[in-house]
């Protein structure tokens, strides 16, 4: 393993080569906790197919000697699926005035390096550089803090989060499904953080 990765920033129909390598990584790495999601490529395919049919998408990309190790995802809030949309009119917030985080996937060995920092900071400028929005945010999955499955040592992304002046929004949820690990399709409960834009620097 080398320290030597390097961040690549890919725009609108730019993102489409990538999406065989995001896909594969989002299975790898959500299928640790919180997420235990038994992976499907075929669906993480799909899914991403509202990012390469989005013209202002963001791929920011984290490359080690041509292996994408780390990848996060956006693209306007009114070019994601209605369920995700809905949090935010039931929250009198205009989804046109929102660019949504799709995620941040980074495998275990690149940990540590400043790249979610880097994933955070290039989404957030790609945002600002489009002109139109007043909101940053991502949703994260709600898990019982006494979950036996948590492992020992795990530490949540919260504070990361808090620090870069992101703040969870109680009540602003959805729900989503998908194959647990061992327990088959289970509907998951999701909360939204927000950040306003022009607070970014």
């Amino acid at each position: 393993m080398t320290a030597a990765h390097t961040i690549g920033l890919f725009r609108g129909p730019e993102i489409t080569p990538w999406l065989d390598d995001v896909a594969r990584l989002r299975v790898a790495v959500f299928r640790d906790w919180p997420y235990l999601y038994e992976g499907d490529f075929d669906y993480e395919r799909d899914y991403l197919d509202a990012y390469a049919k989005s013209a202002e998408s963001v791929f920011v990309l984290a490359v080690d000697r041509g292996e994408v190790v780390g990848a996060s995802t956006g693209l306007p809030l009114a070019d994601d699926t209605e369920a995700f949309r809905q949090p935010f009119l039931d929250s009198a917030i205009d989804p046109d005035e929102v660019f949504y985080f799709g995620e941040s996937v980074l495998l275990p060995d690149y940990r540590g390096r400043g790249i979610g920092h880097a994933f955070f900071d290039h989404r957030e400028a790609h945002a600002r550089a489009l002109g139109r929005f007043r909101w940053t945010a991502f949703c994260a999955v709600d898990r019982d803090a006494d979950d036996a499955r948590q492992p020992t040592g795990f530490r949540s992304n919260d504070a990361f989060w808090g620090k870069r002046g992101y703040q969870r929004q109680p009540g602003m949820s959805m729900r989503l499904a998908w194959d647990e690990i061992g327990r088959g399709r289970i509907d998951h409960t999701l909360t939204f953080w927000l950040r306003p834009l022009e607070a970014v620097r």
